[in-house]
């Protein structure tokens, strides 16, 4: 079995690009309309950043306590 490839899966990312292009350029789209496509291009790149820093989370299982 392939191990499972870490980070966002290029497809997405582009798809996404792409409808934010889309939305923005088409002017029959409502403010609605492209505020969604805009939050979804902006969670992606939340994701990214999260998956892109290595101690993302580390602290969850560390056993250093502040005192």
């Amino acid at each position: 079995m392939a191990k499972k490839q870490r980070g966002i899966n290029p497809d997405l990312e582009k798809a996404i690009s792409e409808l934010l292009k889309a939305v923005m350029g088409d002017p029959e789209a409502t403010l609605i309309d492209k505020m969604r496509v805009l939050d979804r291009a902006l969670n992606l790149e939340k994701i990214k950043q999260k998956v892109s820093d290595d101690d993302f989370g580390s602290g969850f299982f560390g056993g250093d306590e502040e005192e």
